[in-house]
């Protein structure tokens, strides 16, 4: 009986092992597996961007890729912009022509993502696309997050515009030059009969 038990108790060490054993090689494959999952830039037909998002999304459900394909990202930040006096928001995307996308490259994921309709090509080589780092792809996403203010105004050079703030407030001022990217302009003053030229931006100004 003796020797019967020790088996048995033998036994059941055994099954201990094998299944401590197992649970150790799932969690190390699942370890290698979260090790894979990387963000990878997908270039894209201009203007197709949330196109792309919205197919990629159908063909992961459709071809059960959800565990290999995560996230698709369109990085976009909201920009305010004043017209005419009047506040409209808007979506403008950081990146025009690029979607970012998380998952876990292997053949079959590679072929869904770049034969979805409206991509091009992975960023990288034609065989062996690169997996962006971390840290920028942190970057990206913060900025998707925020705000920002962008004024435009029906101005051209030759308008005569009012200053509304600074050093030459109330003073009516010649455009001479315009930066509609940076939301400046310069402009001449009159001081003591003499053209003065300043650099103003959009919110110091009104339209004459």
């Amino acid at each position: 009986m003796g020797k019967k038990e020790k088996s048995m108790e033998e036994e059941l060490n055994e099954d201990k092992m094998q299944e401590a054993a197992e649970a150790q090689a799932q969690e190390e494959a699942k370890k290698a597996k979260s090790a894979q999952k990387r963000w990878y830039i997908v270039h894209t037909y201009s203007g197709y961007e949330n196109k792309v998002k919205v197919n990629l999304e159908k063909r992961i459900e459709y071809m059960n890729m959800s565990d290999k394909i995560f996230r698709i990202e369109v990085p976009q930040k909201t920009v305010t912009q004043i017209k005419g006096g009047k506040k409209q928001e808007k979506e403008e995307k950081i990146f025009p022509g690029y979607v970012l996308v998380e998952m876990i490259m292997d053949e079959d994921s590679w072929y869904v993502v770049r034969h979805t309709s409206g991509v091009t090509k992975f960023v990288g080589s034609a065989k062996r696309p690169i997996p962006a780092r971390d840290s920028e792809i942190k970057k990206i996403i913060n900025r998707s997050t925020s705000t920002t203010q962008k004024i435009e105004l029906d101005v051209k050079v030759g308008d005569k515009v009012r200053i509304t703030s600074g050093p030459f407030a109330d003073f009516i001022a010649d455009i001479i030059e315009v930066y509609p990217d940076k939301s400046k302009l310069r402009a001449n003053v009159s001081i003591f009969g003499r053209e003065t030229p300043v650099e103003l931006e959009y919110k110091q100004i009104n339209k004459v």
